[in-house]
């Protein structure tokens, strides 16, 4: 028995290689080679015209980066520009998945007009917003002009942050709402009907039993929206660039100046690095902490 067994077990291990080798194989051609070149060229002098014999100089890239005040003017921006969204799409998300729950539960087709914002390219929406919001062709300023003498400049440096959430809030809020409606109808409705038989209120039944089970979903939403907002480029880059000053760079965007506009490409790479390394880092620590909470629920 004992012999059939390792038998089996080495019959396992052979399918799962077998299976696992072709996802091995395309992370190391389409992730793996990339990463190492992208490696090399963060410790290289190179331009455009030594891509193929870059020049390696040691540190000195991460060392121009990290006393680069536009990267730091540009990683506050993410880091706010990031948390904000996030905070206000779940925030609207939540409040419409439970609100409109039963409309939509009879007339589902609503659920698909509510989600066509998704289906439109970021840059599209930010050239859509830059035209609407012109402070001299849009429409908005000028009825806001012609009816209350109100002159509003919606992209300008005081303004044209929140200008930029509000813009992100309004196209990625479905996103959210999409994942806490489904998160909402998955709730049982034994314990929501035991719990309305016990007595329970609907704020109560909301605070202490609805929103508890759907806590994975929206800690899980709030990570994925803040990841998104803090590599944001598309709708910024079209509505207002990197602003005046760099007051709207975002760090992608900083990146993609330092590589094609200032030809610093080793600069750029360094600065990719720099935020890939961050990034990780987060993730892995969230990893451990989600871990060893559900090693303490067990």
């Amino acid at each position: 028995m004992q012999t059939g067994l390792m038998t089996t077990q080495r019959a396992n291990i052979s399918e799962f290689r077998l299976l696992a080798t072709p996802l091995v194989l395309f992370l190391l051609l389409f992730l793996g080679f990339p990463a190492i070149v992208n490696l090399i060229y963060s410790i290289s002098d190179v331009s455009f015209e030594t891509l193929r014999q870059p020049k390696i100089t040691g540190l000195s890239n991460f060392a121009a980066v990290w006393n680069d005040s536009a990267f730091w003017q540009a990683s506050w921006f993410s880091l706010r520009f990031g948390a904000l969204t996030a905070l206000l799409e779940c925030t609207l998300g939540l409040f419409l998945a439970i609100f409109l729950s039963p409309l939509i539960e009879k007339r589902s087709w609503l659920m698909a007009i509510l989600m066509m914002p998704l289906m439109v390219a970021p840059a599209l929406i930010g050239l859509m917003y830059r035209l609407v919001l012109h402070e001299f062709a849009g429409p908005v300023p000028y009825y806001l002009w012609a009816w209350f003498g109100a002159s509003v400049s919606f992209l300008g440096p005081t303004s044209a942050f929140w200008t930029l959430i509000i813009v992100e809030t309004l196209q990625w809020t479905p996103f959210a709402l999409l994942l806490f409606y489904m998160a909402y109808r998955a709730i049982p409705t034994e314990v929501v009907e035991a719990s309305a038989m016990d007595g329970a209120r609907r704020f109560h039944l909301l605070w202490y039993i609805e929103l508890p089970l759907m806590a994975p979903t929206i800690v899980v939403a709030l990570l994925i929206r803040f990841i998104d907002g803090f590599r944001v480029f598309d709708n910024v880059y079209v509505l207002t660039g990197s602003g005046p000053g760099g007051s709207t760079a975002s760090l992608s965007i900083y990146i993609y100046e330092a590589f094609f506009k200032q030809g610093a490409i080793g600069k750029a790479v360094a600065a990719s690095v720099i935020l890939f390394a961050v990034s990780f880092t987060v993730l892995y620590g969230l990893n451990i902490i989600a871990s060893r909470r559900k090693g303490a629920l067990k």
